[in-house]
């Protein structure tokens, strides 16, 4: 019943292709004050289609081709604009150092920033939303919690999906009894046309026969289960509805041979690729860090590893030797630009890391969140990387000390990695990765 998210990419992608064709024409009969011949329009437009493929790739790393929630959508404009700019400046650079095409479009590219700015908005604040508009079919939610609170409210604020919660259910608070005469009365009386409930609670499960009738004999209407909804619009797995069945059921525990050796092939080529350019940068790191405070470059830090193994990652030196818990200036560049990770590329390639995956804890927290955070041992079922699945969704994780709050919903997004783990969502992550970097978040 959600739109289909392979459908709306498309729809996205063919649009923009669209309107970067259309403010092309436009930039060109403004700056030259008359309608651009077809052959000038031509002239320009071989070389821009290059460069269109390169600016939908920007468009999905900057992740505009991701699901328009509520939250996303309140951002889009600034989001659109830093990547037209980015898209601007590799325009500007392919000009530059391919000639070939006879153009160098300095002024038309400043033009174009703006026009295509607004173009690209206006298309995707207000026409695009025009597309799947219809009339939305009436909604009953049962379930309880925040995350009954949060679906609901992303649902009925955000047109894109072609239903609406007219009323809600709170588990918490109804029994058995009131669940029935719910169904029975609720639904007939208000037009209902779809059910989304929390199967796993066993309410729910004790009326699954009257859900039976009611979908398949009485008035047929759609089932929906509540978890699968919010794993496929929050990219997480609200775990204050997960039990240990659910990790049974929808966790592999069989090793995945052709995909592990397929990862750890990839992790080797890509931390020699990555890492022997890195090289090149250590000699002014190992005189900035030196010349810093003249304590060591390195530090190597415990973490825990796969199957609770402890592992020890090497990382550049960025707190100060003599004030604890202090980031010195060298210290602060390199975390900033993420240099004093580099060292890690070693760990990757040593088999302790690999390039995707949860991030390591550190032991004594690890141990902390075990005790105190239902299933948290669960990350430690694979490899830990580099980036992860968490690291390009939550804008804010927890970095010093135990923060619960923050793990939990780190976790959240650690176990839905884990449960849709694949190479393509890896290529996923990386590709969304360069914007974390450029963006100083999440790592």
């Amino acid at each position: 019943m959600i739109t289909g998210r392979k459908k709306e990419g498309v729809m996205l992608f063919l649009g923009d292709i669209l309107f970067f064709t259309a403010a092309l024409w436009v930039t060109l009969t403004l700056r030259y004050f008359e309608v651009p011949s077809d052959l000038a329009f031509y002239d320009h437009l071989i070389p821009f289609s290059f460069l269109f493929l390169v600016w939908v790739t920007v468009f999905f790393i900057a992740g505009l081709y991701d699901k328009h929630t509520i939250i996303f959508k309140r951002k889009l404009p600034s989001i659109i604009l830093n990547a037209q700019i980015v898209n601007v400046i590799l325009a500007a650079v392919f000009f530059f150092f391919i000639p070939y095409f006879g153009i160098t479009p300095k002024t038309n590219l400043f033009i174009y920033l703006f026009i295509s700015f607004i173009f690209i908005v206006t298309w995707r604040l207000y026409l695009f939303p025009l597309l799947g508009s219809r009339k939305r079919q009436n909604a009953l939610l049962i379930a309880s919690g925040s995350e009954m609170l949060k679906l609901r409210d992303e649902i009925n604020n955000n047109a894109r999906y072609n239903f609406y919660f007219t009323s809600s259910l709170d588990l918490d608070t109804a029994d058995r009894k009131d669940l029935e005469e719910y169904l029975y009365e609720h639904v007939k009386a208000n037009n209902i046309s779809i059910i989304v409930a929390d199967t796993s609670s066993e309410k729910v499960s004790s009326v699954i026969p009257i859900l039976y009738h009611l979908t398949f004999i009485q008035l047929r209407f759609k089932f929906l289960d509540f978890q699968k909804m919010y794993e496929n619009i929050f990219d997480c797995v609200p775990l204050s509805l997960v039990k240990y069945n659910w990790f049974l059921n929808n966790v592999s525990w069989l090793p995945r041979i052709t995909h592990d050796l397929a990862k750890r092939f990839i992790d080797i080529v890509f931390s020699v690729v990555l890492g022997i350019p890195s090289l090149l940068v250590y000699p002014f790191v190992v005189a900035a860090v030196k010349f810093g405070d003249k304590g060591p470059v390195f530090i190597i830090q415990e973490r825990v590893g796969k199957d609770n193994r402890p592992i020890y990652i090497f990382k550049f030196r960025s707190m100060s030797i003599y004030e604890k818990e202090k980031v010195t200036r060298v210290g602060n560049m390199l975390r900033k630009t993420r240099i004093d990770e580099f060292p890690q590329l070693w760990n990757v390639l040593k088999g302790d890391l690999s390039l995707i995956g949860p991030r390591p804890e550190m032991p004594h927290l690890a141990e902390l969140y075990e005790k105190e955070i239902p299933y948290y041992n669960i990350r430690h079922f694979i490899q830990p990387g580099l980036s992860g699945w968490a690291q390009i969704h939550h804008s804010k994780p927890p970095k010093f000390g135990a923060q619960y709050d923050g793990t939990k919903e780190k976790l959240s997004y650690d176990i839905f990695y884990i449960k849709n783990r694949s190479l393509l969502l890896d290529l996923y992550i990386g590709l969304k990765t360069i914007k974390t970097l450029f963006s100083r978040t999440g790592l």
